[in-house]
């Protein structure tokens, strides 16, 4: 058990949303749990984690209008055979906000890419458990890391294990200390109403 502890983990996520976060444009996800978590509920296993993106059930109708026709875009070069995964970003959380309503949610909807089903569809799955909102300091890695695909990768779930071994490479935020500070209270506000 203590190995595992010991292996980085990631956090699978649409590959469309991972390129936001990794071009600075939002700083947050939404989640609840993917269908085979071994828990069926979200829960932040560690503070920090690679994220890894997830190709398939990306929806372009569950993105607003500015950032539609980006999936596209992701899938340039993927296949569902793919023999290696490249990861290019690297997270913190810094927050994990539980969502109970859809009034809350309503506040934060400038803040990034999804349409009111997305959010609505997230925070209706599941009633009883909140929906977590996470605020990411993202990091951009100096170089891809490029693992192999495992069979443990796949399906709908939050995280993995990366098995093999992960290369050291350095990282820089993707936003500054200030943008990032700004962007974080915003999101607090706008959430305390």
């Amino acid at each position: 058990m203590s190995d595992q502890l010991n292996q980085p983990v990631a956090l699978k996520e649409w590959a469309v949303t991972v390129r936001s976060l990794a071009e600075g444009e939002m700083i947050m996800v939404m989640r609840k749990g993917g269908i085979i978590e071994e828990t069926r509920d979200f829960r932040l296993i560690r503070p920090s984690f690679y994220l890894m993106p997830a190709f398939e059930h990306q929806r372009e109708e569950l993105l607003k209008a500015p950032y539609q026709g980006r999936i596209a875009g992701t899938l340039e070069g993927w296949s569902k055979d793919a023999e290696t995964m490249t990861i290019e970003a690297y997270a913190e959380a810094v927050e994990d906000i539980e969502v109970y309503d859809g009034e809350t949610l309503e506040r934060i909807f400038g803040e990034h890419i999804w349409t009111e089903t997305f959010a609505e569809e997230r925070l209706k799955w599941k009633k009883k458990n909140p929906l977590h909102v996470l605020l990411l300091r993202v990091y951009k890695l100096d170089r891809p890391i490029t693992v192999p695909m495992q069979p443990a990768y796949t399906g709908c779930k939050s995280w993995v294990t990366l098995e093999d071994h992960v290369p050291q490479v350095g990282m820089t935020p993707v936003l500054s200390d200030t943008e990032f500070a700004d962007k974080v209270n915003r999101i607090r506000e706008k959430l305390q109403g």
